[in-house]
């Protein structure tokens, strides 16, 4: 993408969130990226997502986010919009993986600074130094889980900010969600952060999701999210049940853990996490391995083992 404009008119649909494969001495899989990227691309993918919360960049240097950004950017080329992570808790970080992943084409997805205390005019303020450091916008992402959340008031603020393309939300209430698509559908692209529970979002009127189960689960997400953009609520509910199991052991167990190791089940890329996360082990593998065979037995869900 080369400016806010494209930037606003690519963003929609089913972005896979593509986790980070290292290698069992913490190194980046390069090759296993590129797999990954191209399998869901060729899939039929929207766009995907580098670097996020789940693609562990809070275990990842500066200078290896940026070698991840590259990376990814020389497979994708400008086939699909990408997202990429410049979140951080230093502003000066920030602002300097921001400006790389608008110089690469992307578009950098920017969470509150992580610390403590912050208030809300200074989150304000913050979005409003960033937004201009990139050509081709800035994606928010309302992230609870880094122990801050947004509330609708103050997104609204931000919605007011030049650069700001789209908000990315993590906080799935009922509520918040209602105002946000009503209030701000059409001035912003409205992405649900979570595939976990994505139905009700869509319907509300969001332009699309962010998926990171997709990395395991590839065919059967997308088939469920093209249903549901199809108009066909039915097919889209009677779809996303079939996968309930292993969003149950995906909430028990955390993300990227079990998505990694359920991909590695299935021949894919999945490699493995990164310190201070541990891989699943012993009765965990048990369970997830269980459970993968289960879906696989499902002609729905479209799965097959390695």
């Amino acid at each position: 993408m080369k400016d806010i404009t494209e930037s606003r008119e690519r963003l929609s649909g089913i972005f896979n969130i593509t986790v980070t494969p290292f290698t069992a001495d913490g190194a980046l899989d390069k090759a296993g990226l590129a797999r990954s990227i191209e399998r869901v691309i060729g899939l039929g993918f929207d766009g995907i997502l580098i670097g996020g919360t789940y693609g562990e960049f809070p275990a990842m240097s500066t200078d290896e986010r940026a070698e991840l950004f590259r990376a990814s950017m020389d497979v994708v080329g400008d086939r699909v919009p990408v997202m990429l992570c410049s979140a951080g808790s230093d502003a000066r970080t920030v602002r300097d993986l921001t400006q790389l992943a608008g110089d690469l084409g992307g578009l950098p997805m920017v969470t509150p600074p992580f610390v403590s205390e912050v208030t809300d005019g200074q989150i304000v303020a913050f979005f409003k130094e960033m937004a201009p450091v990139s050509k081709t916008g800035i994606l928010i992402y309302n992230a609870p889980g880094i122990g801050i959340t947004l509330q609708p008031d103050v997104i609204e603020q931000l919605a007011t900010i030049e650069g700001a393309v789209g908000i990315k939300q993590g906080d799935l209430s009922v509520t918040p969600i209602d105002r946000i698509a009503n209030r701000l559908g059409g001035k912003l692209k409205l992405f649900c952060a979570s595939d976990l529970a994505f139905l009700g979002p869509m319907m509300a009127g969001f332009d699309g999701i962010s998926s990171t189960n997709s990395c395991a689960l590839p065919e059967l997400i997308l088939a469920t999210y093209r249903a549901l953009e199809a108009g066909d609520a039915r097919t889209a509910r009677e779809l996303h049940q079939v996968w309930y199991p292993f969003r149950a052991l995906a909430r028990k167990h955390g993300q990227p853990q079990m998505v990694k190791l359920a991909m590695n089940l299935r021949g894919f890329d999945g490699g493995h996490v990164r310190s201070p996360l541990r891989d699943l082990e012993g009765a965990a593998v048990e369970e997830v391995t269980a459970m993968m065979q289960a879906l696989a037995a499902d002609p729905r869900s479209m799965v097959t083992l390695a």
